[in-house]
């Protein structure tokens, strides 16, 4: 005769009278609650003015969103949710269920002020023995915005387009004067559809505006490299003496091109090429992060394709990090943040830099694996020093740990978290959420390595 364990759904049951009671002491909400109690929350708190109805805490609402981006419940109407169905929600939140909105609320809020809560929360991983810097490894990654490339509008459509609600406003406009003998009003509401024409025309007049704008700046960049490649073969030529070899650099040609394009969603998201050839509506999330830990120190958020680009900004923030954290000895990025003003602006900030000119190939001969290059003289430049060390075995092996450090890291934030895409419009608030995002997974990651 089998044998099971019984069950009575029927049976009453009794809740431990201390929801202390309700988790196992080594508990990720435990741990994130400890965190949150030791960061500085009075710029937080001192906002609130205390009139009309009481407020949840800070702490409590930081917890909340802390636990659920470390778990992958990133809405705010599921963190409501979890408050009751969750017993780790309902011990951050003291059995208390705060609304979405105001989750939502505070979220959207708070985000620029929960960022110095990074560095806060780094420094307490250095007090716990966990972080060290040393190795640093940078890396982007594409996120979702939250809006639709079929809602983005190219510079050649809004022309187009343009002109052809002006023809049906001009229609309209002569039929509004006929109305009366060809009793058009009766099956057309002619107020009505010019009104709608007129804030189309608005809207495309405002998306060309943006276009414009964008084509500005564009221009200003393209033409300050311009300047910086003619300048450097002319003084190419002038040391060797010699004419230099190749066509001259084509100055850029200023103003919108037909496929530069805005979105209406979220007018700040850019079309990106995405790994599978095709574009998405997306935003450039940055991070650099530590090998021995896989903590991320430094964390932004770039509207632009090209990570080079990105490379000074987040140098120059890794250099305002508190001493105390460790110095920064050796660099780790792929080929898509190379270039020589780079790599020299690494070497003056005392970082040795592995930054590889081109991109690896998979499969190099076995050989090659195995030994080392010739080496180069003693006054070869800084540059050439470094591309012949990645060559070498153990220059390869010190970059190996790239792969296995950042790549990781946005690889468990989108694939196990599920964070693939922003909740939040706009550049401000899109760069709040990936700091939140770090920080929610900098404060898992410590969990994990404090056992």
């Amino acid at each position: 005769m089998q044998k099971f364990i019984p069950t009575n759904r029927d049976q009453q049951y009794l809740f431990r009278p201390s929801i202390q009671d309700w988790l196992p002491e080594k508990h990720l909400a435990r741990f994130i609650i400890d965190i949150v109690s030791q960061l500085n929350l009075q710029p937080l708190t001192e906002t609130y003015a205390g009139k009309g109805f009481k407020g949840y805490h800070p702490e409590i609402l930081i917890s909340l969103l802390f636990y659920g981006y470390a778990t992958g419940v990133f809405s705010s109407r599921k963190i409501e949710k979890a408050t009751y169905d969750s017993v780790a929600f309902r011990f951050i939140s003291a059995n208390t269920h705060p609304d979405h909105d105001t989750i939502a609320t505070f979220r959207k809020r708070f985000l620029q002020q929960l960022k110095p809560l990074f560095v806060e929360i780094l420094m307490l991983a250095r007090e716990m023995g966990l972080l060290k810097l040393g190795k640093v490894s940078l890396d982007g990654t594409e996120v979702k915005a939250n809006a639709s490339k079929h809602h983005a509008l190219s510079w050649d459509h809004a022309c187009k387009l343009e002109q052809q609600l002006k023809a049906e406003v001009d229609e309209l406009i002569r039929l509004a004067e006929q109305a009366d003998s060809e009793q058009i009003s009766e099956v057309m509401d002619i107020p009505e559809e010019l009104c709608r024409r007129q804030d189309r025309l608005e809207a495309i007049a405002q998306a060309k505006i943006k276009i414009e704008e964008r084509a500005a700046q564009r221009y200003a960049q393209e033409q300050k490299e311009h300047e910086e490649k003619v300048a450097k073969r002319r003084e190419k030529a002038e040391s060797t003496g010699k004419k230099p070899r190749g066509p001259k650099p084509k100055p850029p040609t200023a103003g919108p091109r037909k496929n530069d394009q805005v979105n209406l969603t979220d007018e700040e998201s850019r079309i990106m090429p995405s790994s599978d050839k095709g574009f998405v509506q997306v935003y450039n999330g940055q991070a650099a992060v530590d090998v021995d830990t896989m903590l991320i120190i430094k964390a932004h958020i770039s509207q632009s394709p090209n990570d080079k680009r990105e490379f000074t900004q987040t140098l120059a923030s890794l250099n305002e990090l508190p001493e105390e954290l460790g110095k920064i000895e050796v660099m780790l990025t792929d080929a898509g943040h190379y270039s020589d003003a780079n790599a020299a602006s690494c070497m003056q900030s005392g970082m040795e830099p592995f930054i590889p000119p081109n991109r690896d190939k998979h499969s190099q001969p076995l050989v090659e694996r195995f030994i080392d290059p010739a080496p180069l003289p003693e006054n070869a430049e800084p540059i050439d020093k470094m591309r012949q060390k990645l060559k070498t075995v153990e220059g390869r092996k010190v970059y190996a740990e790239r792969k296995s450090t950042v790549e990781p890291v946005f690889g468990i934030i989108k694939h196990v978290l599920g964070f693939w895409q922003f909740f939040l419009r706009g550049l401000e608030a899109v760069s709040g959420e990936w700091t939140l995002v770090s920080m929610a997974w900098n404060l898992k990651r410590m969990f994990s390595l404090n056992g």
